[in-house]
């Protein structure tokens, strides 16, 4: 298998395009148009960043694409990937003129298919990437500290386990060139008023409120907080929104593993396909020990 410790730059075909190690300092860091929605780059203060957040209706999961349009090659990742909607998130990086360089999860999804694998057979340069926490296949493991280049904009990585073991938050970069405000794409640990459940996949109550409370609630709070679902129609909240109105996750700890714990939500339908699909990439059967 594959393993790169991220403490050296990745070759690539972008000079900044790269994983390298990162320690923080002193602070941590649908209009719908057919079946995806869109946002504007403008709004994030930062013109040289692509943005488009994608939609998949059967699991109610958003695609992000993200790219650098400041760079000739445009270099572009794609964040949590559904196989379902491969084919159309491919049409729009080629529309776009993007260079597709990283195909990226928040973690081992149950409710879906990653379309990981299948962007790799379609575009052969892409590489997948997944925490290593989630002991799941790929191109490229990350941990926390971690910094994901895609031309001079970078996404940080942060340890978010308690929905899954794995489950990891990207977040734009802090400085003058990188996303204003900053942006969190938080997977299933923190969604718009509400969080990922914590009854299978080595999930835990206590280790999720731990993630939201130190590696998301202590983030600026205007920053965007972008989640892989959504099932009542919001695209975006924000830090300072979730702080303040999210039903389990502003309230003190017990609170929330009481709420957890009696939620009694059925057995994911896409689980036992999903799972051991998501554990090679998306793809059942792979001819190399990497997807």
């Amino acid at each position: 298998m594959l393993r790169f410790r991220c403490l050296r730059l990745f070759k690539s075909p972008f000079d900044a395009s790269f994983i390298q190690s990162f320690r923080p300092q002193a602070s941590f860091i649908r209009a719908k148009m057919g079946s995806y929605s869109t946002t504007s780059s403008s709004a994030h203060h930062c013109p040289k960043l692509v943005f488009r957040q994608l939609f998949e209706k059967e699991s109610s999961t958003y695609t992000y694409l993200l790219a650098d349009a400041s760079q000739p090659q445009k270099p572009a990742l794609l964040i949590d990937p559904v196989d379902k909607t491969a084919d159309r998130d491919l049409a729009l990086v080629k529309e776009l003129g993007l260079n597709l360089f990283y195909a990226i999860n928040t973690h081992v999804h149950a409710d879906h298919v990653t379309g990981s694998g299948l962007i790799k057979t379609k575009f052969p340069g892409v590489k997948s990437i997944i925490s290593k926490a989630s002991n799941a296949k790929a191109d490229l493991f990350v941990e926390p500290g971690d910094k994901i280049y895609f031309g001079d904009i970078f996404l940080e990585v942060r340890a978010t386990p308690g929905h899954t073991l794995g489950c990891v938050t990207y977040v734009t970069g802090d400085g003058p060139n990188q996303p204003q405000p900053r942006m969190a794409f938080t997977g299933d640990a923190l969604l718009i008023r509400g969080c990922g459940r914590t009854d299978f996949q080595g999930g835990s109550s206590d280790k999720l409120y731990d993630s939201v409370q130190s590696q998301i609630y202590t983030l600026p709070k205007d920053t965007l907080v972008y989640p892989a679902h959504d099932y009542k129609g919001f695209t975006v909240s924000t830090v300072g929104e979730e702080m303040l109105y999210n039903p389990r996750l502003s309230k003190d700890k017990e609170t929330f593993k009481n709420i957890m714990q009696n939620l009694n939500l059925s057995y994911p339908t896409m689980m036992d396909v999903a799972v051991p699909a998501n554990m090679v990439c998306g793809l059942q059967e792979t001819k190399s020990e990497a997807c």
